[in-house]
């Protein structure tokens, strides 16, 4: 409802916007003619004054018809200096109030998104925690319902944890550590994380060995981490995640690949815009806020790095963190 009425708005306010900027245009058309008419008036006013049988007639019938054109010219001049202005003034404003409502849109889809994400985890990890207390159960089943309760206040450190981190880093307010990090012992950590935590998803690794940056080992940690749990959350459950670690050309790559349905070529850079989330909020299956991929971006870029997203064979998409 929230995103259909940012649409509406401004639907509403582009409407307006140019039936104010034709009727400004339209109003700088008459003051030119009015003023055209005025000078063609005066003009031949002071014709009308002139005698003809005088001996610099022509000189002066000149003189007056030179002013009419200085006037018409200095019109032209000021009318097209006036329009541009308009004109530039109109686009700046247009550009900011639209990308000020998209914005707030964006903000509008994050909150609906964090308010879900963040009653999910502590409804199911209160739920299985009382069943564990209220009833009596086997051992097989309270592991279960403790691995679960577990598995979601995993989900809502990272959340917590993503959110604080996106707003240090958009106030400078992190300082991250600057150690020599090798790459494949943060592949084979986040990966057998993940692998602990989804026991019934298919994720394998591959990594070159003795692959080293200079950086903080924590961010990227949670860059990767971000990049598999992406990929988990928009491949199909029985299909395979894929993490390579290699060097190609001197060139440090670290690729996840999925078989789900791809990103569209108009969003492979949008996706990693603050908030930006394909679709709506209200329609959307898939779990997220819009700042996990933003998130690791930051991190690639505030460690000299690249990331982008290709498209996989036959389906699928491949996200490239490239040092």
């Amino acid at each position: 409802m929230g995103f259909t009425n940012k649409v509406y708005s401004f639907r509403s306010f582009s409407f307006w916007f140019w039936v104010l900027l034709i009727y400004v245009i339209v109003a700088l058309v008459w003051w030119f003619v009015s003023l055209e008419r005025l000078t063609a008036d005066m003009t031949a006013l002071k014709l009308a004054e002139l005698n003809p049988k005088a001996a610099d007639f022509d000189l002066l019938r000149e003189d007056v018809l030179l002013y009419q054109k200085r006037q018409t010219a200095k019109f032209v001049g000021e009318g097209v200096a006036f329009l541009a202005l308009i004109l530039a003034g109109a686009f700046f404003v247009y550009r900011s109030i639209r990308k000020q409502i998209e914005v707030s849109a964006l903000q509008q889809n994050f909150m609906m998104a964090i308010t879900h994400e963040l009653k999910t985890p502590i409804a199911t990890t209160r739920l299985s925690l009382e069943t564990v207390l209220r009833r009596k159960l086997d051992e097989v089943q309270q592991q279960k319902l403790l691995l679960s309760a577990l598995s979601e206040t995993n989900r809502l450190n990272i959340l917590t944890n993503n959110i604080l981190l996106a707003s240090q880093m958009e106030e400078k307010n992190f300082q991250r550590e600057n150690e020599e990090v090798n790459l494949a012992d943060v592949v084979e950590t986040v990966v057998s994380d993940y692998k602990n935590r989804y026991p019934n998803r298919h994720i394998e690794a591959s990594a070159d060995k003795d692959l080293f940056i200079e950086g903080d080992e924590l961010l990227i940690q949670i860059a990767l981490s971000n990049l598999i749990d992406n990929a988990l959350k928009y491949a199909p459950k029985d299909s395979p995640v894929y993490v390579d670690l290699m060097n190609d050309n001197d060139n440090i790559q670290v690729k996840v690949s999925d078989e789900g349905s791809g990103v569209p070529d108009e969003e492979k850079q949008k996706i990693f815009e603050k908030f930006y989330r394909s679709g709506n909020e209200n329609t959307r299956k898939a779990k997220g806020t819009g700042l996990g991929l933003y998130l690791t971006r930051k991190i690639i870029t505030d460690h000299n790095g690249d990331i982008f997203v290709m498209d996989n064979t036959p389906h699928g998409s491949i996200f490239v963190i490239q040092f």
